[in-house]
């Protein structure tokens, strides 16, 4: 992944830090932290900003691999969304 798109995402949280209240180092964020983030505490412009940067397939494997995970830290009703969004869109 080009380095611009993850410091254009690293951007959103810069732009918004209530969506990452527990550091302030952002540009150390990966982009797992970052999509975990918006999807649980962003507004949908922030999601669909954070789409534009990635791409949707980009985005839905990140989501994949956030979902799966043996401890998912995405709130129960983001993660039933976004598995719907995502098996549609990013199939």
């Amino acid at each position: 992944m080009p380095s611009t798109a993850l410091t254009k995402a690293r951007n959103i949280i810069k732009k918004n830090p209530s969506l990452i209240w527990y550091t302030k180092g952002y540009d150390q964020l990966d982009l797992k932290a970052i999509t975990e983030a918006v999807l649980n505490y962003g507004s949908w412009e922030q999601f669909l900003e954070l789409k534009s940067i990635l791409t949707t397939k980009k985005l839905g494997f990140i989501y994949h691999q956030l979902a799966n995970q043996k401890r998912c830290n995405l709130h129960p009703l983001v993660k039933n969304y976004f598995k719907f969004y995502f098996n549609k869109y990013a199939s």
